[in-house]
């Protein structure tokens, strides 16, 4: 029972004809409340918080969702996550979506990523790895989709000198479960600033940075789709990645080639294997 009459009065008229929109919104309304009987804000900071979350939403674009962002930098986006993202100790770990996801093109297998300026000075990478179930069964026609910044640390949509659809891809693997492209290297970069994420940042005095990575998203049939990240070893921003996003388990060592995958000069490869859970998978089942 809550103590506060005026939190049992707003949660006594939750009764919606969903029972996990009540539950969700109930649950909201008591941390709400903890939220400010703890802090006590005064009314103009209250204000404050509400401007921020309008100006947030103004700057919400096709191609850029400044919540996500806001999200990611506090953490939420990997807490939620977390906790929807579990399974055998061999699944390949979830990673934030980030705000910067949009419609890839269709490629082939070894295709270019790459079409924009950044493939003539960036450093060319071969990637490649399987998509498997997590008892090691190849995954045939598993899709595999990538996206990724440039050498600048700029995604296309940030990016003049890139077209749409740049740096980015589709990929169906091949009946033993492979996939392959070729790209250039990304680097890490610092996540937009110039909105309400940014105010959030400098507020807090923390960086702007994301370390060095590669997006994706897998998905096959009768098993759980899959939104990840590959990082880069050695990267400096590893261990403060602005988004939280970073786990052990997700990063790679890129090795340097001068042969092998039809490329004609020297390269850097990186190999990233992906275990997909089964639909309905529950523990000790």
């Amino acid at each position: 029972m809550d103590a506060n009459p005026l939190v049992r009065q707003v949660l006594d008229q939750i009764d919606g004809d969903d029972p996990r929109v009540n539950e969700l919104v109930s649950a909201l309304v008591r941390h709400l409340h903890a939220f400010v009987e703890e802090v006590r804000p005064t009314p103009e900071e209250w204000l404050a918080g509400l401007s921020f979350l309008v100006e947030t939403g103004k700057m919400c674009t096709p191609e850029r969702n400044e919540f996500i962002l806001v999200s990611d930098m506090l953490g939420l986006t990997s807490a939620v996550d977390d906790v929807n993202n579990v399974g055998p100790a061999n699944m390949t770990p979830s990673s934030v979506e980030g705000p910067f996801h949009s419609p890839a093109p269709v490629r082939e297998l070894g295709d270019w990523v790459s079409d924009g300026p950044e493939r003539e000075r960036g450093v060319p990478t071969v990637v490649h790895g399987r998509v498997f179930d997590c008892d090691g069964t190849p995954l045939a026609g598993a899709t595999v989709e990538v996206w990724q910044a440039s050498d600048a640390g700029l995604y296309d949509s940030q990016d003049d000198a890139q077209d749409l659809g740049n740096l980015r891809g589709v990929f169906r693997a091949d009946g033993d479960g492979r996939y392959w492209f070729r790209t250039i290297r990304p680097s890490s970069y610092p996540v937009p600033t110039d909105g309400t994420g940014g105010v959030l940042l400098r507020a807090i005095g923390r960086h702007p940075m994301r370390p060095a990575h590669l997006h994706y998203r897998v998905a096959a049939e009768g098993h759980r789709p899959l939104i990840t990240h590959v990082f880069l070893a050695g990267d400096p921003y590893l261990g403060s990645d602005a988004a939280y996003a970073v786990k052990e388990e997700l990063v790679r060592s890129p090795r340097a080639r001068t042969e092998g995958w039809g490329m004609e000069v020297p390269y850097e490869e990186i190999e990233f294997d992906v275990n997909l859970v089964p639909v309905g998978w529950k523990e000790g089942a």
